[in-house]
């Protein structure tokens, strides 16, 4: 047997299922970095408020949000392959759409309602059904590296969009965007399978019945669970599969604390820091190029502490995990008013690194009790729970452009973030022990 043989007998496909959906989910992370960065030139080119702009991210992060738990169940009936790959070019439109704007409300089509769409399509709930369809080990590992991907996007596009803002423009960032979305299509088109039984094979760290590994088809067998992910939702309509797994999941006080400090994991991330760093950073005079490089340093902490965070939540009690992780950023969000100043100092730096670490590290956890929780609905119970993570961030969004306008300056939208941490921090430590949830069985007609 040659060594390419030996090769792909020991690489299981799960984990080349896993690296395209590690690249697609780069690929939809550009826009993500985009709005902190390109505020500025849009409002000195066209004289748009703080507010106005804001809006534009909120009904981006709304619909971030609100899709979230119907592409998790649109995954189920169209499989992740055509779900992806659509979300994909939804981000390249919007993104490359948006260098044709003239009216703020068109970026409000742009940036809100079509990016919001492909974003939502590709949110973190794509990670979470990747690791529960092709893994039945290492779940928490393998959510921790794919929601490092959205920080590793960010990682590599932050610095060229802000340079690119700079000189030519950002237009030119805006492109940039759209051509990192559209150039992961083809790998998941070709590479992005739905389940393990499009593939003949089992999910990852899951063996045959002990009564069928003897017989021929053993090698190629597939559980009737890991089938069912591919096949059996694929009769029922997505939308409606949706609604009912949160009809099931809102009668269980698990959802709601997970709902809770979710709504302000994404108002401290995406809506507050992501949204409105940078032109925070310009306020105190610090150049935009160099505020991206330390939200770029975020990123790239960010993704050693997603990976660490899923290695903890394999081994540790993910409710535990989520109240310091919470703590941790409130205590960060409060003394960051002290440190915003026209050059990089060491305190600042610290900073980025802790934050960075904690800044989605509450994914892992979050989607653990979700699975032991909810079972089998835990994919579409994990999409609800990150709809209002970004429902809590577009509310962060725009309301911190409010006071940004009102009072001119973010200091209050610092101190108030600190203090919902404190809020997500208890709501977390309180979580009840797990039960399973289990889906109701169909009765068959008589």
């Amino acid at each position: 047997m040659s060594a390419a043989q030996t090769t792909r007998r020991r690489m299981h496909p799960a984990w080349i299922v896993a690296a395209v959906a590690f690249l697609a989910l780069v690929g939809a992370a550009g826009f993500r970095a985009a709005p902190g960065v390109l505020m500025v030139p849009l409002q000195q080119e066209f004289g748009w408020s703080t507010t106005v702009l804001s809006a534009a991210v909120s009904i981006n992060l709304v619909l971030f949000g609100l899709t979230a738990p119907f592409a998790a169940a649109l995954m189920e009936r169209f499989g992740i392959r055509a779900v992806t790959a659509t979300a994909l070019v939804m981000i390249g439109a919007g993104s490359a759409l948006t260098v044709l704007v003239s009216q703020s409300w068109q970026i409000l089509l742009t940036w809100g309602l079509l990016i919001g769409l492909g974003t939502g399509s590709m949110a973190l709930v794509f990670a979470a059904t990747i690791a529960n369809t092709w893994f039945a080990k290492s779940r928490g590992l393998v959510i921790g590296i794919l929601t490092a991907g959205s920080a590793a996007g960010q990682l590599v596009f932050l610095p060229f969009i802000a340079m690119l803002a700079q000189d030519p423009g950002w237009r030119q960032a805006s492109l940039l965007i759209a051509a990192g979305a559209l150039a992961v299509v083809p790998l998941v088109l070709k590479f992005l399978k739905n389940s393990p039984a499009d593939v003949g094979a089992l999910p990852y760290g899951e063996t045959a019945p002990e009564e069928d590994r003897g017989s021929p088809a053993a090698a190629g067998s597939v559980p009737a669970a890991a089938a069912s992910v591919a096949h059996g939702g694929r009769s029922s309509n997505a939308a409606v599969r949706a609604l009912q797994v949160l009809k099931r999941a809102s009668r269980e006080r698990t959802f709601w604390a997970l709902v809770a400090g979710f709504a302000i994991c994404g108002a401290t991330t995406n809506g507050l820091i992501g949204t409105h760093f940078i032109p925070s950073a310009h306020d105190h005079g610090m150049p935009e190029t160099t505020a991206a490089g330390l939200l770029a340093v975020v990123g790239i902490f960010d993704i050693l502490g997603t990976i660490a965070s899923g290695w903890l939540t394999d081994r540790y009690n993910p409710k535990v995990l989520l109240a310091v992780y919470y703590q941790f950023r409130g205590i960060g969000l409060l003394v960051l008013p002290l440190l915003l100043s026209a050059t990089v100092q060491p305190s600042m730096l610290v900073f980025v690194v802790i934050y960075g670490l904690d800044w989605v590290a509450t994914v892992p956890p979050t989607a653990a009790i979700c699975r032991k929780t909810f079972g089998a609905d835990g994919s579409v119970v994990f999409g609800w729970v990150f709809a209002a993570h970004q429902l809590g961030a577009a509310a962060a969004a725009l309301g911190a452009g409010a006071i940004r306008d009102a009072t001119g300056e973010y200091t209050y939208a610092w101190f108030g973030a600190a203090a919902m941490c404190t809020i997500a921090a208890v709501i977390s430590a309180t979580i009840r022990k797990d039960k399973t949830v289990k889906e109701p069985v169909p009765v068959a007609a008589a």
